[in-house]
């Protein structure tokens, strides 16, 4: 199968004062996604930013911002939007980016398959706020961007499947390496793919310096990476080199060369994922 490169430019952590690389502003998140592209990528995760304060926001016109200047590069990249717990409460505001239609309706939208700790802060995701924001996405025709640290996280989707809030085909996230999660090794990634349901599709994140790792990895075995400056902000293992976004893209092309893999273009996932086409139709098939 062709290579999915699902790119996170930006996420709810990185600061300008942590590296200036990031891009925070509105144009400076469509100018990295515009770069990559140029370069090549399948598919999009979006987190927007609040334009004066730079801290991560909820807001959908935020969001539509971003999602109109993407679409001015092209029309048939599949987009993601976040819709994190991390920080963000109140359903009403992690579901607003759904509420978006037309031209700048999203595809795909995150969904956080447990709660869980990260280093400094906890991403809170209870059973009637992950039920509610699958339910809001069959709803809405957005597919569900499936996020899992364990796997624990796994069978609950399968879960969600058995009480019909999830449809096959099914795209996971397996991201490893987050100190209160699976370890960025060989067992857990093949445990956590051996677990998941049938019919799905799946990326690895490595979180940090284990980025390159996991990536490599996937790419070797078939499946597809997720990579950005949103999970590793450094280029090197040694953490001497800022990355920018489009060298942390280089590298995984190399890669995909080394390994006689194409890139999957954004229309072969479409089809694969029951998305519409673009060009001005997003979101599930017969929505």
């Amino acid at each position: 199968m062709n290579l999915i490169i699902n790119f996170t430019p930006t996420g709810m952590i990185p600061t300008k004062e942590m590296t200036p690389h990031v891009p925070i502003s509105v144009n400076e998140i469509v100018e990295d996604v515009h770069q990559a592209i140029e370069k090549g990528i399948t598919m999009v995760h979006l987190h927007a930013r609040d334009e004066i304060t730079g801290k991560p926001t909820y807001k959908n016109e935020v969001y539509g911002k971003i999602i109109e200047g993407v679409r001015k590069y092209s029309k048939e990249l599949i987009v993601c939007v976040s819709l994190s717990g991390r920080g963000i409460k109140e359903f009403e505001h992690r579901a607003s980016p759904l509420q978006l239609e037309g031209d700048l309706k999203p595809d795909m939208g995150s969904l956080t398959l447990s709660s869980l700790n990260f280093n400094k802060t906890e991403s809170v995701n209870s059973p009637e706020m992950i039920q509610k924001l699958a339910a809001e996405m069959k709803n809405k025709g957005i597919l569900p961007e499936l996020e899992a640290f364990d796997a624990g996280m796994i069978n609950y989707a399968k879960y969600l499947e058995k009480r019909g809030l999830l449809d096959a085909p099914h795209y996971f996230n397996l991201l490893l390496g987050n100190v209160a999660c699976a370890q960025a090794d060989l067992l857990h990634a093949g445990l956590m793919i051996r677990d998941l349901p049938e019919n799905s599709y799946w990326s690895l994140a490595g979180i940090g310096d284990t980025q390159l790792f996991m990536n490599s990895v996937a790419i070797a075995a078939n499946g597809g990476v997720r990579v950005g400056l949103e999970d590793n902000i450094f280029f090197d293992k040694n953490r001497k080199k800022l990355a920018k976004n489009i060298d942390l893209l280089n590298r995984i092309h190399e890669l995909a060369v080394a390994n006689e893999r194409e890139v999957m273009s954004p229309s072969e996932l479409r089809k694969i994922l029951n998305l519409n086409p673009g060009n001005g139709k997003y979101g599930r098939l017969n929505n």
